[in-house]
């Protein structure tokens, strides 16, 4: 991260050192993606979507748990001293029947539970990819806009002065109110 960042700064500086003045400037772009339009729409999709995913394992759960129970009906059977042979073995090839089903359903929720798991973690990726973009693009138009020569995270500098940030130019080209968002990071913080 940090040769990555040192090689823009170091290209940056030579592609503009023709010109004397180099414009560069700092975001939040933690703040920029909690307050991007799209946020709060993708953050309810996903509780969404992992709430459905919890009701297909939970209802893969119940089947289990009713396998079990049959199968705990027929092991308390199976233990009747009144049973003829012939008929405990019709019950252990139930039990036997029963216990392989058990097994099936548990392999099912866990490969439901992974699965479910991965797509989550797909959309999730899917949608930051989407939103990143958006936030590029502003970010590149407000820079083109306003002469400036290279836009950082704040966070991956070690220190620029309060002077070079951008964050509430960029807040307000997306339609939000910089004092409405600081107040929403402090309530969040608490």
């Amino acid at each position: 991260m940090n040769k990555t960042f040192l090689l823009v700064c170091a290209f940056a500086l030579a592609s503009v050192a023709g010109r004397g003045e180099i414009k560069i400037a700092t975001v939040d772009m933690m703040m920029l993606v909690r307050n991007h339009p799209s946020y709060d729409t993708n953050k309810s999709m996903l509780v969404s979507t992992e709430s459905d995913y919890q009701k297909r394992v939970d209802a893969i759960r119940s089947e289990l748990e009713a396998t079990q129970e049959e199968g705990k009906k027929l092991a308390e059977e199976y233990r009747n001293p009144m049973l003829s042979q012939a008929e405990k073995d019709k019950i252990e090839k139930k039990l036997q029947q029963v216990q392989e089903r058990f097994m099936r359903q548990q392999q099912n929720m866990r490969n439901q539970a992974m699965s479910n798991q991965q797509n989550l973690a797909d959309l999730e990726a899917r949608l930051l990819k989407a939103q990143a973009a958006d936030l590029k693009k502003r970010i590149a138009r407000y820079a083109e806009k306003a002469g400036i020569d290279l836009i950082v995270d704040s966070a991956a500098a070690l220190y620029a002065r309060k002077s070079f940030d951008v964050t509430d130019q960029i807040l307000k080209d997306m339609g939000v109110d910089p004092k409405a968002a600081k107040a929403k990071e402090s309530d969040e913080s608490k």
